[in-house]
């Protein structure tokens, strides 16, 4: 057999095998009729998780129809503010389970269920699970209309497939949701991380964050055509996204290779989301400059305190030690959800101590936090203890106090406690620390809140118990703290409410509060329960008139709001239909 024959051959059996392993898996419709785009596409880089399906673009418009991607059940229903807003699930008898998230309303059988478990838990968010014979769906079912409830940038379609069993979600893409690709990842910067306290690294150019990359069609090289150096044992960084032919979205890869010298150092596959560890992504990216610079700086090397199940079996993890004076041949692959294969070569050389002993040093100030041991720091005010493996790496910690001598917001009360500022903001956490303020007891003491600053000043509120004159709470994030006190009950105001509400289809309430935030709100009609969905986005309250309240005649109104502080407002008000 010749050599071309041979080279066929093997194209043939490589496809054979591609299509044998799609056959394996089923054909879902698309949930929506209109031409798929997506705004954000399965395991792209997120704060804190991995996108766990695809945003399909809606182009701004709410209402569309939405559709049972296959025959099977509704498994499962969740309202809430938050999160996927209102979420359908359908279990299908091939072992998967198909998600709907930011859906405007549910529609027939399954609107009525709804309304009926919101009405018998006289609350608007329920999470409700069905029997297979409930609510059966037929593929090709209207289940719904997409919409932007939850936590949503806009309007869109949140679609995932996951397996029923264990619930790890997979890639739509390979279900039979087809969207125009031919665009090959885009590498745009490269890094040279210091894995040790030995190693070193010179300077970015022009303070840059990483070395600039060009090239197109998937070849990359370095900007300058330079030969990188480093000292000791480093690992590389790419600056790495994908894009759809039809779509401006950055989303995210599906694997990256790195070797050295030929041989395999590093490999990662972006094909499943484990929930249970969704709160590793923030290990696998540099955490710094996604949040900080807006890049998708995507690891090459494994941190030591990351439980993801997404790398090879290279011994190195991503560890590459350089030898002096010796030029290693670095190449980075990247692949996308549909195969195609950008790759980036460089020179890496290995330097002398002498040339590394003015390049700069790893951070010596503040308190060393191991990764695997409970940490703790403390000064005058302020306590932090930090759980085991709350860290993804060893960390330098240190506070700093300062005082805030105008609030951000007219409506902002002053601090009743220094500004502290703990660690740094860009450092991520997985597990959540113990923070504990002192705060002199100022009256009521069960007004007094834990608080969060931005760059701005402006405060989200954490929470938190008084006791012993300490204020405690749990925080997530390193950055701004301090204690103010929120006595200032929310606001309510009626939004077209008239004294003739006949032909109209619904109450609409415009609420607010400058501090601990809107935690519970509740309807009485006539004295009985009445449904209000609440969109934080648009501080508004809904009520949609439903069977239990469309009704003629005379109606007493009132709307209850109560902030996180439990300071409380009442509007009340009679209407007639």
């Amino acid at each position: 057999m010749g050599r071309n024959s041979i080279l066929i051959f093997s194209v043939l059996i490589a496809m054979i095998g591609r299509a044998q392993s799609s056959e394996r898996l089923p054909i879902f419709t698309p949930p929506l009729d209109i031409p798929l785009s997506l705004s954000g596409n399965f395991m792209e880089l997120r704060s804190d998780h991995f996108h766990s399906g695809i945003d399909i673009r809606t182009d701004n418009r709410e209402g569309l129809p939405v559709k049972a991607a296959g025959d099977g059940w509704v498994s499962r229903i969740k309202v809430s503010p938050w999160g996927y807003g209102k979420a359908l699930y359908i279990d299908h008898p091939n072992g998967y389970t198909t998600v709907y998230g930011h859906l405007r309303n549910y529609t027939g059988t399954i609107a009525d269920a709804v309304l009926d478990a919101q009405y018998k838990a006289e609350h608007f968010d329920v999470d409700i699970t069905f029997n297979p014979n409930e609510l059966p769906v037929k593929a090709g079912d209207i289940i719904a209309n997409s919409g932007n409830s939850g936590a949503s940038g806009g309007p869109h379609l949140h679609f995932e497939v996951r397996t029923t069993k264990n619930e790890h979600a997979l890639d739509p893409e390979l279900f039979g949701m087809v969207i125009p690709d031919t665009i090959p990842p885009i590498i745009t910067g490269v890094r040279i991380d210091p894995l040790d306290s030995e190693a070193r690294v010179p300077p970015y150019p022009a303070k840059a964050k990483g070395y600039p990359v060009q090239g197109h069609s998937g070849v990359y090289i370095l900007r300058n055509s330079d030969v990188l150096t480093a000292f000791g044992t480093v690992g590389v960084s790419v600056n790495v996204i994908d894009r759809y032919s039809n779509s401006p979205s950055a989303c995210g890869i599906r694997s990256l290779k790195v070797s050295v010298d030929g041989e395999a150092v590093f490999s990662a596959t972006l094909d499943e989301v484990d929930f249970g560890v969704q709160r590793y992504a923030d290990a696998f990216m540099d955490y710094a400059l996604f949040k900080g610079e807006d890049m998708y700086y995507n690891r090459c090397y494994r941190l030591p305190n990351n439980r993801l199940a997404l790398y090879g079996k290279e011994k190195a993890q991503g560890r590459i030690t350089v030898e002096p004076g010796k030029d290693h041949a670095v190449l980075v692959e990247a692949t996308d959800a549909h195969g195609q294969r950008s790759t980036l070569a460089f020179a890496l050389r290995g330097a002398s101590a002498d040339d590394a002993k003015d390049w700069p040093a790893p951070k010596a100030s503040g308190q060393l936090f191991r990764y695997d041991r409970t940490n703790t720091l403390a000064q005058d005010g302020i306590r932090f203890v930090l759980p085991p493996n709350a860290l993804f790496a060893d960390a330098r910690m240190k506070i700093a106090t300062s005082t805030m001598k105008r609030s951000a917001s007219a409506n902002v009360p002053l601090p009743v406690a220094p500004i502290f500022h703990l660690g740094d903001p860009l450092v991520p956490l997985l597990l959540a620390g113990q923070l504990a303020l002192r705060v002199d007891p100022i009256a009521p003491i069960d007004k007094l809140l834990l608080v969060k600053l931005d760059d701005a000043g402006v405060p989200s509120p954490i929470g938190g118990t008084y006791s012993n004159g300490w204020l405690t709470a749990n925080v997530k994030s390193f950055g701004d703290y301090t204690v103010m006190i929120d006595t200032v009950a929310p606001k309510i105001l009626a939004v077209g409410l008239k004294p003739n509400m006949t032909g109209s289809d619904s109450l609409k309430f415009r609420v607010g509060d400058d501090l601990s935030g809107i935690d519970t709100w509740s309807g009485q009609l006539d004295g009985h329960w009445m449904l209000l969905e609440y969109d934080p986005k648009k501080r508004m309250l809904y009520h949609v008139f439903d069977k239990h309240s469309d009704h003629p005649g005379e109606h007493e109104l009132v709307v209850e709001v109560a902030d996180g502080r439990g300071n409380r407002s009442t509007a009340d008000a009679v209407f007639s239909r």
